[in-house]
């Protein structure tokens, strides 16, 4: 399969992972692989505090489009802007800004469950209709909230009977439902805990939301390094010394130890990893795009392009790898 395949298989793609997993980057280096292919792509941003600017090195994003690189825009949305935009839409600007600054949506947010996630996916629901882009990424809250936040539309149809809420839930869940339409991309660690809040998450996402899910991305997966010689058994550092005489490298035996014990971990850890993976795989079949660690706490353009290399070559190989 090929990336623009993918990209163009759903016009809403719903990033979605816990906390922590690399959710944001993978939005961002999504959104880049796709504008690579001359997809127009609009990044939104719901909970405002997620970094994604800062994947870009620019100024934290507002409710006006900002352009970031060639094909590729990105806002952020919140209930209070969309609620404004709804009512100004509908002849009621003075109402809408008196409801944003007295904090009556707060109110009526608590007495409507779901009704400022229903703003939010109405806005989104808007652009998709509109064809704002070929692409439209959505980094969703993270896991926890991100089934509620799906799930809303759902509540409100049961709870509201007649009107333009009613309505609007209705547009919505007709877009969540539409696997032309909107799909979810899971994100995750190859760990023990993510990979069942992930299972978990899915299962919720599909059978109680009702969207369809699209390929998981696990995130920081160290690669195999050939050649890297290690044993449980002591002959680790004997592997480093000899190849560094190979390499007519002289080395002090505490750099010999320090190496032989950084090989063994990276071979234990890319194990574990590989085991972690495969348990993902017999309880979500569904498949997996490998992205790499990167060894730096400061993601920028530099590593969002790295990652949109791997990623690309990660959905070719998806026809290739047995799920």
């Amino acid at each position: 399969m090929d990336l623009e395949r993918l990209c163009s298989a759903s016009r809403v793609v719903i990033v979605a992972g816990k906390g922590g997993v690399g959710k944001t980057t993978v939005t961002a280096a999504l959104a880049v692989a796709a504008a690579r292919t001359g997809l127009s792509v609009l990044i939104v941003e719901v909970e405002g505090k997620s970094g994604l600017a800062a994947c870009f090195q620019q100024p934290p994003l507002t409710y006006e489009e900002a352009e970031l690189r060639p094909n590729l825009r990105a806002r952020t949305l919140t209930p209070d802007d969309a609620l404004v935009e709804y009512l100004r839409d509908h002849g009621l600007r003075r109402i809408g800004r008196r409801l944003s600054n007295s904090g009556a949506l707060e109110v009526v947010s608590t007495a409507v469950p779901g009704m400022k996630d229903i703003l939010v996916l109405g806005k989104v629901k808007q652009l998709e209709r509109a064809h704002a882009a070929d692409l439209i990424l959505l980094d969703a809250p993270a896991a926890g909230h991100a089934v509620q936040f799906l799930l809303s539309a759902r509540g409100l149809l049961d709870a509201v009977t007649v009107g333009p809420v009613r309505k609007q839930a209705s547009d919505v869940v007709e877009l969540l439902t539409d696997p032309s339409r909107c799909q979810v991309m899971l994100v995750t660690l190859p760990e023990e805990t993510p990979v069942n809040e992930l299972v978990d998450t899915a299962y919720a996402i599909e059978d109680r939301a009702g969207v369809t899910l699209g390929p998981i991305v696990v995130n920081g997966c160290v690669s195999a390094v050939d050649g890297l010689r290690t044993s449980t058994n002591g002959t680790g550092a004997a592997a480093v010394r000899a190849d560094a005489t190979l390499a007519g490298i002289e080395l002090r035996d505490g750099d010999v130890d320090a190496l032989a014990t950084a090989a063994a971990f990276r071979v234990a850890l890319r194990t574990r990893q590989q085991e972690q993976r495969a348990r993902l795989a017999a309880r979500l079949p569904l498949p997996q795009i490998e992205l790499p660690f990167l060894f730096t706490a400061d993601v920028g353009p530099s590593e969002i392009d790295v990652l949109a290399d791997a990623l690309t070559v990660g959905v070719e190989a998806m026809d290739a790898v047995p799920q």
